[in-house]
């Protein structure tokens, strides 16, 4: 083989060898930049997780995960989030992991938001949903006011129905019973009437009564108040004495009539004072308990407490003390309470008035 030759093969070689190198530096070059792009390749956001469900109080609300890129399929953990009602300054709410979520009383005025967290062998990454409506929405809108049945009179009972509210979520009610001049105007409260129900009193009649229903959720609270009733006439008198043990509240007793011998006061003598007792529908009451005080105690002396006869009257008798004034211009006032036996003195169906003689 002549120089040449040798020469041209030996040329030939060491182009290959440069070759063999410069592929193989290339090769290990994006090997090693490859290896590195995916020990790198974290799941990656690329929609944000949706809440569904309405933001009341009890309702449940859904998160989905939403839509990740990834090399390697992750697994996804949750966290609800309690925010403002800008959507800002969240914090997490304890024990709320899961997909699902129920809307709490604690929720009321703010917004809630779900956290997605989506981990593999690569890395962890995070998204928030959007915050959904603020929590409560708007109080209840009353559509149709309550309604009043039963009769106006004194001693029945009265049944308001709580009207028509439309809410989103179920309303809890409260009541109020107003006693109104004719026209249904000049409204007070009525004490301690704050049930759907009311037994009318003495003291509503000639008035009118309304109920007010009040509807609250956690969105607020609306009241809508009913018509006025009929004027409250007195109870209707039925013929029949009852026992005062019959008589139980609602029901109570009525010193319906009050009259004295002599009717007025001339001198010391004895006066004998009778009352009439019923209930508050009009019948004789036996066997109530009658007594009567004189004001100021130092006037007059008057026997102990008297039960009512079959016919409802009790007599006391009454004895003015020497420091009676028995000029014109005076009276003697007495404190008189009718009660049931064994019920409370001043609860219970019990009864107290303020009656009064002239003397001179």
């Amino acid at each position: 083989m002549t120089r040449r030759v040798l020469g041209r093969l030996a040329a030939v070689a060491i182009s290959l060898i440069a070759v063999v190198a410069a592929l193989t530096v290339a090769t290990g070059d994006g090997l090693a930049q490859g290896s590195a792009a995916q020990a790198n390749y974290a799941p990656v956001n690329t929609a944000p997780p949706v809440v569904s469900g309405s933001a009341q109080l009890g309702q449940t609300l859904t998160a989905t995960t939403g839509t990740w890129t990834y090399q390697t399929t992750p697994t996804y953990t949750f966290q609800w989030q309690r925010c403002d009602v800008n959507g800002n300054t969240c914090s997490a709410i304890a024990g709320a992991t899961a997909t699902t979520y129920v809307v709490q009383a604690a929720d009321s005025g703010s917004t809630l938001r779900a956290l997605v967290t989506a981990q593999n062998a690569d890395g962890t990454t995070s998204a928030a949903s959007a915050q959904t409506a603020v929590v409560g929405g708007t109080a209840p809108a009353s559509t149709a006011l309550p309604v009043i049945t039963g009769t106006a009179q004194a001693g029945q009972t009265l049944t308001t129905s709580n009207g028509t509210f439309t809410s989103s979520t179920t309303p809890t009610y409260a009541y109020e019973w107003l006693r109104c001049d004719a026209n249904g105007a000049t409204c007070i409260v009525v004490s301690g009437a704050t049930t759907a129900t009311y037994a009318v009193q003495a003291a509503d009649v000639g008035a009118t009564l309304r109920a007010e229903v009040t509807a609250t959720t956690t969105g607020g609270s609306t009241s809508a108040t009913s018509v006025q009733t009929a004027v409250v006439t007195v109870a209707t008198a039925t013929t029949g004495a009852i026992n005062a043990a019959e008589v139980t509240l609602p029901n109570r007793l009525v010193i319906s009539t009050v009259s004295f011998q002599p009717r007025r006061v001339t001198n010391r003598g004895q006066i004998l004072a009778r009352f009439h007792v019923t209930d508050s529908n009009g019948r004789p009451v036996s066997g109530a308990l009658v007594y009567a005080i004189g004001l100021p105690y130092a006037w007059a002396r008057s026997s102990g407490e008297v039960a009512t006869g079959t016919d409802g009257w009790a007599s006391i008798e009454i004895r003015p003390t020497r420091a009676l004034p028995l000029g014109r211009g005076h009276s003697l006032v007495f404190f008189v309470r009718a009660r049931v036996q064994g019920q409370n003195l001043l609860a219970g169906s019990s009864v107290r008035r303020l009656v009064q003689i002239t003397t001179g």
